[in-house]
């Protein structure tokens, strides 16, 4: 296993902590305390409600800045989602380049095949000939010139299907990233919904 990176672990931690929510809550209280504050009949209990004012000062920035995090996180996420989609054009762009050449090679493997049977042909009509060892000469050539296309005859076509099974894992690696882009974008309406909803609820 990979490196836990720091997002990783910030992200963790939010996600523990929580959202942000009962920040309605605590600017409430805060509020409840200043009034405490300025009613206060005496001077402990005047201390009191000011150190509890500076704690939910302090809550109330721990809050933001938590927020702060979460919203730089989805930045540089979404840059990293860019960076990626980028990336899988390039890979797909030159998938397409290789099938093409791939296509090639098919092409010029099936001349190869032609002019093999082409030379079978021939090789009939030379045994015919007078000059007998000559002629077997140039077959026993011949056969290892055929021998040696049909095994770039063979290597083209295992290229071609390597390439095709790499073709195939690319378009599943978009799918996936695409799926996962959707259910990201489904959960960050969800949560803007969520926090709607608590903005347009009415106050204690």
């Amino acid at each position: 296993m990979g490196a836990v990176t720091d997002d990783e672990v910030i992200r963790k931690r939010l996600l523990i902590d929580g959202d942000g929510a009962g920040d309605d809550r605590r600017i409430n209280l805060l509020v409840k305390s200043f009034i405490k504050w300025c009613n206060s009949g005496s001077q402990e209990e005047g201390y009191s409600q000011y150190q509890r004012m500076l704690s939910t000062l302090s809550q109330c920035e721990f809050s933001m800045g938590k927020t702060l995090l979460v919203y730089d996180m989805n930045l540089r996420e979404m840059e990293n989602y860019e960076k990626i989609y980028k990336e899988i054009e390039c890979s797909i762009a030159g998938a397409h380049e290789k099938i093409a050449e791939c296509k090639k090679q098919i092409l010029q493997a099936k001349r190869i095949r032609k002019n093999r049977q082409e030379y079978d042909a021939l090789a009939k009509v030379i045994q015919h000939h007078p000059d007998r060892h000559e002629t077997l000469k140039e077959l026993e050539s011949l056969g290892k010139e055929l021998e040696h296309l049909s095994h770039i005859k063979e290597s083209v076509e295992d290229k071609l299907e390597l390439r095709r099974k790499q073709f195939h894992v690319l378009l599943s690696t978009i799918h996936e990233l695409q799926q996962t882009l959707e259910n990201d974008e489904k959960l960050s309406e969800v949560e803007e919904t969520q926090e709607s909803t608590m903005e347009t609820e009415p106050k204690p």
